[in-house]
């Protein structure tokens, strides 16, 4: 039996968390969530998942600051960012240091699942 593909979602709030889970489900992946970076960071490594999907305005650990300890301990997937409170310098900063797609909050489920699909493309899950 094939392992499930497995899209992490990183999001302080709650109903964001829900939707973008339930539009992760339609696709046939299996969707984890997790309300914080700390929460994420918590999870082995050998339990990352395919793709994430993260907010940058997050107590505690920003989605960028996530996306650094990630990189910096050789966790490797490609990470989807979404933010209510977009910003050059940080679209910049977090596609400089790996990021797949950089989107504003409210986005579209196709502008999602096209950020997705392109991401699992270039990046097949193991």
């Amino acid at each position: 039996m094939a392992k499930p593909t497995i899209i992490a979602i990183v999001d302080d709030d709650e109903g964001v968390r829900r939707s973008l889970a339930s539009l992760i489900r339609s696709l046939g992946y299996e969707a984890y969530t997790y309300e914080s970076g700390v929460d994420f960071l918590q999870q082995p490594p050998e339990d990352d998942p395919a793709c994430m999907i993260a907010d940058i305005q997050m107590p505690v650990i920003t989605g960028d600051e996530l996306q650094a300890r990630l990189v910096a301990s050789g966790r490797r997937f490609p990470v989807i960012f979404m933010t209510a409170f977009p910003s050059e310098s940080v679209r910049q900063r977090v596609m400089a240091a790996g990021a797949h797609c950089y989107l504003g909050k409210p986005s579209t489920g196709d502008e999602i699942i096209r950020c997705l699909e392109e991401a699992l493309s270039a990046h097949p899950p193991r």
